[in-house]
């Protein structure tokens, strides 16, 4: 028999249902029987549902006679026989088929129905005969198919075969190991780039923590944005001596003065009161006193009187707190950690952010523009409950950028209409974005605000489980988001809030996201929580640590 295959689909179905056949003839010798047992049932079936004496019934005849020669001869080319039993076979097997087309060109009326036809019949048994003796006797009386030297070739023929595919594999990983490699070189510029920023701002914090003076920020009775730079005695040492038509300019303004006071940190106080006219409606004059103003209060001394105490809580989770020395607890972790390490880490990262802080005021909800990972500028919505109700959905490349689109946000969020993805509104708007309410892939519902333009300039950050929910969240976006608070984040910032009970707190919440600490208790008034947080402000940099039991 050839060693071509029967078909390249045959093959498939057979590896693929049956298993790998070590030569082609086993495939093709297992077509041949199925093709066998096939023909029987036709033969069997066209008999039952056809008339004696006619020739349908010579055609059901005719498959029910194929189907012995057929099902012999593939189970004999399946065998690992000899070339010469297979030959033999296919004789036989030819010269069953040719007495079954002699007797459809006999029948019906030169085959009697009593006696039959002996020819035909001599020349059908012969041929099932000559089968039966090539997949018998034949073999028996020859050597193996297989003898050493075809298993050696066969052998070989899979060793080449898998070293082909070795071959393939090791070419796949070689071009993997390039792309990892370039992929390691990007990193290690990026990482580099990263460390230097890195070392710049270590620079910047350390000399935050040296400074003797702070900046504050403030809008006057005017209207006008104000800076002014006030030592640690209270004592104003320089201001902006004009006002600004927003608060940007007043920055730029604040920051060209700290590129020669470096050191000095930023305090944003949220409005204050400026007298710029007198009673009688005249301008304040020149050389008038400065009004007196409440600022925190700043001691002279700035060592810490506070200790940081790590202990590991009932539930085996380590945890920080910051006492002071009159054996009030001043600050703490918030939440555990599984390991002492991790919670000493954490401790750290308060002690290196807290000073620098600023203050965001939350009353119900305010904005964070920060800085990501990445170096991309980003904003949220944070609701006093820690929630957040919205972010950017992208990250800019310049702060100024980040600004732009949460003022976008501001300007549009009140008269954008809601519609599902794939609809028109109902009516013309005239703003220049739209909300869209949609199922994502995981069932839940989200929220996205979409400008004219096509960018998404704001997301919902979060699933819903309900549509309505969705649209409840988008109510208070609009509620909130145009007179929310806002606060450019550089490290960490100090979120002061009132809790459900009516009492005040503050935490302290890093760039990422992550509150780093939190106040532990209420107070009674706002002033008292502000108070509570210049005190840790005041201590928790200088403060030691120790390891003590809960």
């Amino acid at each position: 028999m050839s060693d071509q295959q029967p078909s390249g689909t045959l093959q498939s179905l057979y590896t693929n249902r049956i298993g790998t056949a070590r030569t082609d003839d086993e495939i093709f010798g297992y077509w041949l029987f199925l093709l066998g047992v096939i023909a029987g049932l036709l033969g069997v079936v066209v008999f039952a549902f056809t008339d004696a004496q006619t020739m349908s019934r010579g055609i059901g005849y005719a498959l029910a006679a194929l189907a012995p020669p057929l099902i012999m001869l593939g189970a004999v080319i399946r065998f690992p026989l000899r070339r010469t039993a297979m030959w033999l076979a296919v004789v036989g097997g030819l010269l069953s088929v040719v007495a079954v087309v002699w007797f459809l060109s006999v029948f019906p009326d030169g085959w009697p129905r009593a006696t039959g036809r002996a020819d035909i019949i001599g020349v059908y048994a012969v041929g099932l005969i000559v089968i039966g003796l090539a997949g018998t006797v034949v073999p028996l009386w020859t050597d193996p198919v297989y003898d050493e030297h075809a298993q050696l070739t066969e052998t070989t023929e899979r060793q080449r075969q898998e070293l082909e595919m070795s071959s393939a594999r090791a070419e796949e990983s070689t071009s993997r190991a390039e792309e990892l490699e370039g992929d390691l070189a990007a990193g290690q510029e990026e990482l580099a780039e990263i460390e230097e920023k890195l070392s710049q701002r270590e620079a910047e914090i350390e000399a935050l923590h040296s400074s003797s003076a702070r900046f504050e920020l403030f809008e006057d009775r005017g209207g006008k944005h104000r800076w002014r730079l006030r030592h640690r005695n209270g004592n104003v040492i320089a201001a902006a001596g004009q006002g600004y038509s927003s608060r940007q300019k007043c920055q730029q303004g604040m920051h060209s003065v700290m590129r020669n006071a470096l050191g000095a940190g930023v305090l944003r106080l949220e409005s204050e009161a400026v007298e710029t006219t007198t009673e009688d409606g005249e301008p304040v004059p020149e050389d008038a006193d400065e009004p007196d103003i409440a600022v925190p209060s700043v001691e002279e001394d700035l060592e810490s009187a506070a200790t940081y105490e790590v202990f590991e809580d009932e539930g085996g989770r380590w945890r920080w707190r910051l006492r002071h020395e009159n054996g009030n607890i001043i600050a703490d972790s918030g939440e555990g950690y599984a390991s002492k390490s991790n919670a000493r880490r954490a401790m750290r990262n308060v002690r290196d952010h807290v000073s620098a802080a600023d203050y965001l005021d939350i009353d119900p909800a305010a904005f964070e523009v920060y800085r990501d990972r990445a170096g991309q500028y980003r904003w949220r919505l944070l609701h006093e409950n820690g929630n957040i109700l919205a972010d950017s959905g992208q990250g800019y490349t310049r702060r100024s950028d980040a600004r732009n689109g949460l003022e976008s946000v501001r300007t549009n969020v009140n008269e954008a209409p809601i519609l599902d993805p794939g609809t028109e509104p109902e009516e013309e708007t005239n703003t220049d974005a739209v909300f869209e309410v949609y199922e994502d892939k995981g069932g839940e519902w989200r929220w996205r605000l979409r400008h004219q333009n096509g960018n998404i300039i704001a997301d919902s950050g979060e699933g819903y489980a309900s549509r309505s929910g969705c649209i409840e969240a988008v109510d208070r976006i609009r509620e909130y988001a145009p007179e929310a608070d806002i606060l450019d984040v550089e490290r960490a910032a100090f979120e002061v809030y009132e809790d459900a009970a009516g009492e005040w707190r503050w935490r302290l919440r890093h760039r990422n996201g992550n509150i780093i600490a939190d106040s532990g208790e209420g107070y009674a008034s706002r002033s008292g929580c502000i108070e509570a947080v210049e005190r840790v402000k005041r201590h928790a940099p200088g403060a030691g640590d120790e390891e003590v039991e809960a």
